[in-house]
């Protein structure tokens, strides 16, 4: 699907300001939606909205098809009379520019179970929207309530280590917990049917502004995850859980022993007997709550890197070709003509090329690539085709500023390579970058927010490979110019973003 020309911005919501430690769905979303349409942005970019677990990854999710629980606004809850006033004014000092994930989970939970307990006292007359809610969702609702319920009863450990009961999902066993954790079941459905109406709410409003939202799909679950646990027979896993062999890429010139991710790989054969029915749910749902749909390791689509489940590094994997056309032809054929964006970073062959090219996906574009030691060509500008993305540098990247900083102490051509490139000589580097990613082809520019307000490394949102420390950057109102929108706004409008008008050959 080919994307009218626009501009948009990068930025997860726990980006966002807000005083309760994280950003969420609260009124700060809205005032960063005006911010958006005050700058003339049309695309708002977001990570993973599932809910996270250690190490606070969005690309490691406890499912695939739930909300993060943490994002739920404790004002809307307020608003919807789940809470009182004074019950979200005793908020622990929480840093404007950092997230204490730990604090902000346990004061998050505690907000969360009091609400429940008063909707339980007094639904407000919502009990017949939250029962819609869970009778709609409930091809992943049910299984993903007692698998968070489960958990919480087994300390937060891993599913495989469960009552054997619960691990088999044999069903006499299935129908005891069920009973057993009825009241915790119930607390992780009113927290989704939140995430989800709250984030509904935002999404038409942004809507309603002429924003679209893009999400990001990972190509993989995680190994703790609802997904696997209610859907062993779809993954790479033995009945009891161990695995199999899990996903990573190849040795190169990162790595000398590849990466090793170890989540579980897909049984492709055995999703092909209905059709990918799973991979269509999952679709489906994330296009409720997104416009367009980011999916990341596209690549793996045309071939994957599969590992022994026993690996100690990703040097003992195999490329295995996977069924990427006649999946995406599956499809097109239940949901229509997809709004997708392929990942198509890193070493990428002539058939995942191929692939992306057969349903007109567009790929991605990082200027920070282009001006690399080896410069890579195939970043520049001037030789993308219109059908791309562009960004300065995404989440796994250093912020552009600080990038730049660094090669100019550094004794490489980068910088000076850069310089030419722009015409550009002076301290403002990542302003110029973003404006050569507006002037060029292709046909969306989206910015990481970092780069918008020209932060330095301590604003990087992850180190790949490390655990801890990581997604905790926000920004402040603050930290915003005067005359930021408005700047945007005229650049965005000189470079035809959007293009009003067809131009005339």
């Amino acid at each position: 699907m080919r994307f009218e020309r626009a501009a948009g911005i990068l930025l997860h919501p726990t980006s966002l300001p807000g005083k309760f430690g994280i950003g969420d769905l609260g009124n700060e979303a809205y005032n960063f939606v005006n911010f958006l349409e005050a700058a003339g942005q049309k695309l708002w970019q977001v990570f993973p909205l599932g809910p996270t677990g250690y190490g606070d990854s969005p690309y490691q999710c406890f499912s695939a098809f739930a909300g993060n629980p943490i994002l739920v606004s404790p004002e809307k809850l307020s608003e919807a009379g789940f809470l009182e006033e004074h019950d979200i004014e005793n908020i622990p000092y929480q840093s404007d520019h950092q997230i204490d994930y730990g604090d902000v989970i346990n004061y998050k939970r505690f907000i969360l179970k009091k609400a429940f307990e008063s909707f339980k006292k007094n639904p407000n007359g919502q009990e017949n929207e939250f029962n819609i809610f869970c009778e709609s969702n409930s091809e992943w609702l049910e299984d993903f309530s007692l698998f968070m319920a489960a958990k919480d009863f087994h300390g937060g450990r891993i599913w495989t280590s469960w009552d054997k009961g619960l691990v088999k999902r044999d069903a006499r066993s299935l129908n005891l917990w069920k009973e057993k954790l009825a009241d915790d079941i119930l607390y992780h459905k009113f927290v989704q049917f939140n995430f989800f109406r709250q984030w509904l709410s935002l999404k038409e409003y942004a809507n309603e502004k002429g924003i679209k939202i893009i999400g990001d799909m990972p190509i993989f679950i995680a190994y703790d995850s609802a997904d696997l646990w209610a859907n062993r027979n779809l993954f790479t896993v033995d009945e009891d859980g161990n695995l199999e062999t899990v996903a990573g890429v190849p040795p190169d010139y990162f790595s000398a022993t590849g990466q090793l991710w170890g989540n579980p790989l897909y049984r492709w054969n055995e999703m092909k007997k209905d059709d990918f029915l799973w991979w269509r749910n999952r679709m489906k749902s994330l296009l409720t709550l997104v416009d367009i749909v980011r999916i990341d390791h596209f690549r793996g689509f045309e071939a994957y890197w599969e590992i022994p489940g026993d690996a100690l590094t990703a040097e003992t994997g195999k490329w295995v070709i996977a069924p990427g056309e006649r999946f995406f032809s599956t499809l097109k054929k239940y949901l229509g003509e997809l709004p997708i964006i392929a990942e198509d970073l890193g070493v990428i062959t002539d058939a995942v090329v191929a692939l992306r090219d057969k349903f007109d996906f567009p790929g991605i574009k990082i200027l920070q690539f282009a001006f690399g030691t080896d410069m890579e060509r195939k970043f520049l500008p001037h030789n993308f085709n219109s059908n791309c993305v562009v960004h300065t540098g995404s989440h796994d990247n250093d912020t552009t500023r600080a990038y730049f900083e660094k090669a100019k102490n550094e004794e490489n051509d980068i910088f000076s390579h850069t310089q030419k490139y722009l015409d550009y000589y002076g301290d403002d580097i990542t302003f110029h970058l973003i404006r050569l990613a507006y002037a060029s082809v292709a046909d969306m520019a989206i910015i990481p927010m970092q780069d918008i307000l020209s932060l330095g490394g301590n604003a990087r949102m992850n180190f790949p490979g490390t655990l801890g420390g990581n997604w905790t950057w926000r920004f402040s109102w603050d930290q915003i110019p005067s005359n930021l929108a408005q700047t945007y706004k005229e650049m965005a409008k000189l470079f035809d973003r959007p293009l009003k008008k067809k131009l005339v050959s």
